[in-house]
């Protein structure tokens, strides 16, 4: 049985509004200070899994080949990794975004060839009720998507602006210490002599806001999983 072409759908629109939505988080940043944005690989990743996976659902949005693709999440996998060897004894806020490339590391390269051509959602990977791809390895498949779960489970438990990747800065921003955060202005009590940026505005708050991180975050857990368990 296949998936409904407008489930498909739905879930690359959501695909597309997450990398917007991380697009505008790095514009915004950059555009306000000129500090290195400590936050924008996690942002970048964001970004490039968005397309990705829209482009999996949906045939027609599909930017790149599979291998270019696997090139691509290669390399963000490694950096994530050594990101989240850096950071040390941290929040561990790269430890999504890691198991997020990794996991289309792992789609890219497990898809074979479809057995016979499709149409309609995701017809670039042969996913209909008559030819659906060779997913290799689907032992591992079933591990991404459960971590993918396990992640989301966690995220959507924690509050936008507490503790964790979401934490507040200032009134109600991206993680403290990041450059996302200080890109919105000074936190509450900062001294005179603390450097700040011009104050953000409310399209730039909504963009830059724990709760729209945790969105992205939840949502490209969820829409991964829910690719893998339709290819298992």
């Amino acid at each position: 049985m296949s998936t409904p072409g407008w489930i498909l759908e739905m879930f690359a629109a959501v695909t597309l509004l997450v990398a917007e939505v991380s697009a505008g988080q790095l514009v915004l940043a950059r555009a306000w200070t000129r500090r290195t944005i400590a936050d924008a690989d996690i942002a970048a990743s964001r970004l490039l899994t968005g397309i990705a996976m829209a482009g999996i659902l949906v045939s027609g949005l599909r930017f790149l080949p599979n291998g270019a693709w696997e090139v691509v999440f290669a390399v963000m996998t490694a950096w994530l990794a050594w990101r989240l060897w850096r950071e040390g004894s941290g929040r561990g806020r790269y430890a999504p975004a890691l198991v997020h490339s990794a996991a289309m590391l792992y789609l890219f390269a497990a898809l074979g060839a479809p057995s016979t051509p499709g149409t309609g959602g995701m017809a670039g990977m042969g996913l209909t009720s008559s030819g659906l791809p060779t997913l290799q390895a689907p032992v591992l498949a079933l591990i991404f998507t459960l971590l993918l779960i396990a992640f989301a489970v966690h995220d959507l438990d924690q509050r936008a602006g507490g503790d964790g990747y979401f934490e507040a800065a200032g009134g109600a921003l991206v993680p403290a210490g990041s450059a996302l955060a200080a890109a919105a202005g000074p936190a509450p009590g900062a001294g005179p002599g603390t450097e700040s940026a011009p104050p953000a505005g409310t399209a730039a708050r909504l963009l830059l806001s724990p709760a729209a991180v945790k969105g992205c975050q939840v949502a490209t857990g969820v829409t991964m999983a829910f690719i893998l368990v339709i290819l298992i």
